[in-house]
């Protein structure tokens, strides 16, 4: 006997569905077909234990498996449930009326419970959209997949839930998630707040306009004088993500399986990768493709810290992805892309010593030595940070106040107004959507200078010997201060204050 059952793979971010086709006749032996894995391969003694354990058999039979499209490579064990469904009804065991109407997909333990699988957002996507009924799968994803609207998602804790909605018609519970509701009631702030953060009032000042403009920051200053504790505070003043900027992001954590017993991700993610990170975990990539930490830090913040310590050739696969804002990995069958639209949030030490721009402070580093330390991030990987910026410690007197700072709540209306100004300005642009994004001709339509403010920006090219790529910068960080401001024209106190901002491409820094 012949049927058909579906499951879905995932490629990059999007699905696949997989009709899974089981012939059942005489003979003897299991043939599973179809690009299979060896994971997917070894399914058979998961599922040949599982029914066991609940009372049903695989039979004594000659059983084809083919998973279709036969040319994609399947991967993974979400496919156990799949199979062993398509072999009872091939094998008359249960009815199979019903099958073909339900997207079905969860990994089989030896007992009949059901694991957690990879994927369930966009598979849950794929199936409404190809008009399937439901989407059966493990009770811990079914929150996930139930975002998804005109589908009807049914989390099941063991397979024997699902042989006895298909025989006996025994209902399972469905799953309702309100999206919106969801969504708008998770939107709170995250648990790090800028009220906390005693002094470094130009620090932060830095960072709100970093924030407004969507500007990578990088941090420079000696140990404990709070790079770390600044950077993990950026997400509580970036704009609230928009229900599809959560969509897009959850999209990409379910790939990698980072949402379990949850619904639709409604916070900025936070990325911090330790600095001995590999070129694939970081860009993504490996025998079958994953997402790395810049695609997990999309529509947030990725930290790098102490930048110098990353391997050289780690940092500079990051410099495409950061320009495209998508990251492209070809294998020799398929090509994935994975979107990667981050802040990029780095810092490190002034010097090896870490102390070269502390005043109270030695300095112990050689001017060679610091060379070869700065000389670590190269000239095109700075070019695409907008702000640099020098940390020092905060002195006592400081530390010691009583007074909160201004809370993340405050910044963040600031911010999100300055985002509104853009999303105006840039509307007939499809793929600007704040000044961060700007090419060299926008640049020079959205930021004109007045005489004055041309001077100042020669003047200060000259004398603080800046380099050439720092013009663009100036001009785009200037534009963002003119924003928060609420003004239109970008004039010589906002260029005098971006100027202030490429500490690193003054002599005496990196050359």
């Amino acid at each position: 006997m012949l049927t058909k059952v579906f499951g879905s793979a995932v490629f990059g971010v999007d699905a696949t569905t997989i009709t899974v086709e089981v012939n059942v006749d005489k003979g003897v032996g299991y043939h599973l077909v179809g690009l299979p894995d060896n994971a997917i391969k070894e399914s058979n003694y998961r599922i040949a234990a599982a029914l066991l354990n609940n009372g049903y058999k695989i039979p004594g039979k000659k059983i084809t498996l083919n998973l279709a499209p036969a040319d994609l490579r399947k991967e993974g064990s979400a496919y156990d449930l799949t199979l062993a469904i398509g072999i009872l009804t091939a094998s008359g065991q249960i009815k199979s009326e019903n099958v073909e109407k339900y997207i079905i997909m969860g990994e089989l333990s030896l007992d009949g419970s059901l694991h957690p699988i990879k994927g369930a957002l966009p598979i849950a996507i794929k199936a409404q959209e190809e008009g399937f009924e439901g989407f059966i799968l493990p009770k811990e994803n079914a929150k996930e997949a139930a975002i998804v609207s005109d589908l009807k998602v049914f989390g099941v804790e063991n397979i024997s839930e699902v042989i006895e909605f298909f025989d006996n018609g025994t209902p399972l519970e469905q799953t309702i998630i309100n999206t919106r509701e969801e969504f708008y009631k998770t939107l709170d702030f995250p648990e790090f707040d800028f009220a906390d953060v005693k002094g470094q009032e130009s620090i932060k000042r830095s960072m709100e306009i970093a924030a407004a403009g969507g500007h990578n920051i990088i941090l420079v200053g000696p140990p404990g004088a709070g790079k770390t504790m600044l950077a993990k505070r950026l997400p509580s003043i970036l704009p609230p993500m928009t229900l599809h900027e959560a969509l897009e992001t959850t999209k990409i954590h379910s790939v990698v399986g980072k949402i379990k017993n949850m619904g639709l991700m409604s916070q900025r993610p936070f990325r911090n990768p330790h600095h001995t990170i590999s070129s694939a975990a970081l860009v993504g990539g490996g025998s079958y493709p994953q997402p790395g930490e810049i695609s997990l830090s999309h529509n947030g913040v990725l930290f790098l810290d102490e930048l110098p310590e990353f391997e050289r050739r780690v940092l500079e696969v990051m410099r495409q992805p950061m320009e495209d804002r998508e990251v492209t990995i070809a294998r020799a069958r398929f090509t994935v892309t994975y979107p990667s639209s981050f802040m990029l949030v780095a810092s490190m030490n002034p010097s090896p010593g870490g102390y070269f721009n502390d005043p109270d402070a030695p300095v112990t580093s050689s001017p060679a030595e610091m060379q070869r330390y700065l000389s670590k991030i190269s000239g095109p990987l700075l070019d695409r940070i907008d702000i640099h910026i020098e940390v020092t410690p905060v002195p006592f007197e400081k530390l010691s106040e009583d007074r909160k700072g201004e809370s993340s709540v405050e910044i963040r209306k600031r911010v999100t107004a300055a985002r509104e100004v853009q999303t105006k300005r840039f509307a007939e642009l499809p793929n600007v959507h704040y000044n961060a994004q700007m090419n060299t001709k926008q640049i020079r339509e959205f930021c004109r200078l007045d005489d004055a403010s041309k001077e100042l920006l020669k003047n200060a090219m000259e004398r603080l010997n800046l380099s050439a790529r720092a013009y663009d910068r100036i001009l785009k960080v200037g534009r963002t201060i003119a924003d928060l401001e609420g003004v239109e024209a970008v004039n010589g106190s906002h260029i005098g204050e971006a100027i202030q901002y490429r500490s690193l491409d003054r002599e005496g820094w990196l050359g």
